[in-house]
């Protein structure tokens, strides 16, 4: 495990690395900053005189290696809109972007699993067919036509949930900005969190039916079937056990599409998380503020890749982690 850990710490370093460049290179193709941060009348003098204070005018590898030394002290600069530093701005947004994903990974794991385990045990009943028909049309629908859809029914026809906005908030220990504590956040945070659960959910139904159907096959199910065990224990203990090894590791793949999708969702409900405030940057060209968002994202990215490898341990022992190449 130690030696596990000791590669995993030397990957992130790597990837890391690599985040920071890209991030860093992303500065110079957005525009011209100094446009965004002065009116048409400053002069081309005062402009050039900014760009001097910025750092713009130096080359490019005394840039990174100026970028690269105070991302490591975790100063990412200062962002050119808000006037503070960009990690600071971010980091106000992190709560509803992770209470979002949060409300969206629980509506995946409720949903999915139970529709593809009963999808796997009858494939030839009218239930399996209908699950597998809505996901495979859950699956060619993109994600803005759903919370358009969503909203239409559940804002405009039906008024049971509101259609932007994270509602009434509260802030926790101090730092932490929550909507769960309020029947109003909860009530906000419905819409969005079930848009972006419905875009990754039927991949899940269908994944698991596949899997389990495979696994219900095995000569250990059959030896349970023997032994005489209850058939929800064969399903959902011994069966599902095994499914969900493959799906635990497609679940970290798909954590890039995850945050992909916030940024629509957080966009379309005006949800004030990370994606909107990077959809923000962008139209800006706040680069410290963009750069910020990738580092921190890729920082996410790595430790969420972490964990699913550890999960995929625990959930069998006896998997090496190093068969894996980690």
């Amino acid at each position: 495990m130690l030696q596990f850990l000791f590669r995993r710490v030397i990957q992130a370093i790597i990837v890391m690395v690599v985040i920071s460049i890209i991030s860093f290179l992303v500065q110079g193709r957005l525009g011209d900053p100094v446009h965004q941060m002065v009116s048409q009348t400053v002069s081309v003098e005062d402009r050039e005189r900014i760009r001097d204070e910025l750092g713009l005018n130096d080359s490019l590898m005394d840039q990174y290696i100026r970028f690269a030394k105070k991302a490591v002290t975790g100063d990412l600069g200062v962002s050119y809109y808000y006037k503070e530093p960009a990690l600071d701005v971010i980091l106000r947004k992190v709560p509803a972007t992770l209470e979002l994903s949060f409300s969206a990974i629980v509506l995946i794991i409720v949903i999915s699993i139970p529709c593809g385990v009963i999808a796997a045990i009858k494939p030839k009943s009218l239930i399996s067919k209908a699950l597998m028909f809505f996901s495979g049309i859950g699956l060619s629908v993109p994600i803005f036509i759903i919370a358009i859809f969503l909203v239409y029914f559940f804002s405009v026809e039906w008024q049971i949930a509101p259609s932007f906005g994270r509602g009434e908030t509260e802030v926790i220990f101090s730092f932490w900005e929550t909507g769960f504590t309020s029947w109003d956040g909860l009530q906000h945070l419905f819409l969005p969190s079930l848009s972006l659960a419905l875009a990754l959910m039927p991949l899940f139904v269908r994944l698991i039916r596949s899997e389990m159907m495979e696994v219900l096959q095995s000569e250990y199910i059959k030896f349970a079937w023997a032994k005489g065990l209850s058939p929800m224990r064969i399903y959902f203990v011994h069966a599902l056990k095994n499914t969900l090894l493959p799906i635990i590791t497609v679940a970290g793949i798909q954590a890039g599409t995850l945050v992909a999708y916030t940024i629509l969702t957080e966009t379309i409900f005006q949800w004030p998380g990370m994606g909107f405030l990077f959809w923000d940057a962008i139209s800006r060209v706040d680069t410290p503020l963009i750069s910020a968002y990738l580092m921190v994202v890729g920082a996410m990215f790595v430790i969420t890749n972490t964990l699913v490898d550890l999960i995929y341990g625990l959930v069998n022992p006896t998997v090496r982690l190093s068969s894996h190449g980690l």
